[in-house]
């Protein structure tokens, strides 16, 4: 008993010491984190490649030059038009402002305190005054980051290591599994084989179907606020469908930001309806559908865990943190459906003392139960 005891300790003590390097190497593991996810993404493709006659290199290659032609035809595509509409809604907010002042705030009853306004003409003057102020302090800050060389160094070296990082790491990714095969204890390996298992079927299905929930939505959204005639649906949508992977974080942002926008291009309550239309489809399709089709009802991740292990992991790693969140509680969630099962099994839970290392059950639930005479005629 001493030896296993001992044994899970050092299991205990490893974890423990794992999480501590974790931590302190936060800074520098970006580049390695985001490297090995993609790495993760793109095995199963690679492995099909394989299949169809190609060398794993030539797979991998394969998979790099499409990435990178669908980003390219992804950035041409879209990058100018978010661009476009990023600078109108900077440029509208002395008018939204304005009309806050004059048809909101009287609307609802309410006043500003006396010396405060919110003038069309004084906000546009204001910013035309400090525009070339604002651009000088924009200058002199990009002067100064720019003469940091340890700074522009690192990131740069952070892009340049995502690509490499992640070509090695998909072209060895099944030479370093089954190197972790091999240095598992022998009798551990079947558990640790059904547990790697589980966590790469919640952990593939979880981080591709959410990709595509995400993808999904910023496309339904961008293309029902065009149809409903906003100007800004493209951007709003597709930061809504983007923040999706945060439960109703994406419903919420996008909803009231296509509220103000809308309520303030028409100034009308009607097209507030197309709006609330459009996300109401929205809501339906990825509760009804899009979640369970393309992400699956076996994930095992309640909406507030995931809440919950975003926070965290920002909160103890940073940026990193906030990567490995999902991933890591889709793999906790494994652990602990494992450890509810032997829980279950286990003597403190019954109630029983060991016998030559087999729990009796209790005796109230083994205790025969009392005969009953037969009843007189």
């Amino acid at each position: 008993m001493n030896s296993v005891l001992l044994e899970r300790w050092v299991w205990y003590a490893a974890g423990l010491g794992g999480l501590v390097v974790l931590w302190l190497l936060g800074p520098i593991l970006t580049p390695f984190v985001i490297g090995a996810g993609l790495a993760y993404l793109g095995d199963p493709i690679v492995d099909r490649l394989q299949r169809w006659g190609l060398s794993r290199t030539a797979g991998v290659v394969a998979v790099f030059l499409g990435l990178t032609i669908a980003g390219l035809v992804g950035t041409v595509l879209v990058a100018p038009l978010l661009y476009q509409q990023s600078v109108a809604l900077l440029r509208n907010i002395p008018d939204w402002l304005a009309w806050i002042q004059d048809v909101a705030l009287p609307w609802l009853g309410v006043s500003l305190p006396d010396g405060i306004r919110l003038d069309i003409i004084s906000l546009k003057s204001v910013v035309a005054a400090h525009w070339s102020d604002a651009s000088g302090l924009a200058r002199e800050l990009w002067n100064r980051v720019s003469q940091s060389g340890a700074v522009l160094a690192a990131a740069v070296g952070n892009l340049l290591l995502v690509p490499i990082v992640t070509f090695y790491l998909l072209r060895d990714w099944d030479d370093l599994v089954a190197w972790i095969g091999k240095v598992i204890p022998p009798r551990m390996l079947p558990k640790v084989s059904q547990l790697a298992a589980e966590t790469d079927q919640v952990m593939g299905s979880f981080i591709r179907g959410q990709l595509s929930v995400m993808i999904a939505l910023a496309i339904l959204y961008s293309t029902g606020l065009a149809i409903a005639g906003l100007k800004l649906a493209l951007v709003i949508g597709f930061w809504a469908g983007m923040l999706s992977f945060v439960p109703y974080l994406g419903f919420a942002v996008g909803f009231v930001a296509a509220l103000v926008a809308m309520l303030v291009q028409e100034q009308s309550l009607l097209p507030l309806l197309w709006v609330a239309i459009v996300f109401g489809i929205g809501q339906i399709l990825e509760s009804w559908w899009l979640t369970p089709k393309l992400v699956g009802d076996k994930i095992g991740l309640h909406p507030v865990a995931v809440i919950f292990a975003l926070m965290a992991g920002g909160q103890l790693f940073g940026f990193v943190g906030v990567l490995l969140a999902l991933p890591g509680s889709a793999a906790i969630a494994v652990l602990l459906r494992h450890a509810k099962v032997e829980w279950l099994r286990s003597p403190l839970y019954l109630g029983a003392t060991p016998v030559n290392g087999r729990p009796d059950r209790p005796t109230a639930n083994t205790a025969a139960p009392e005969s009953t005479p037969p009843r007189e005629p």
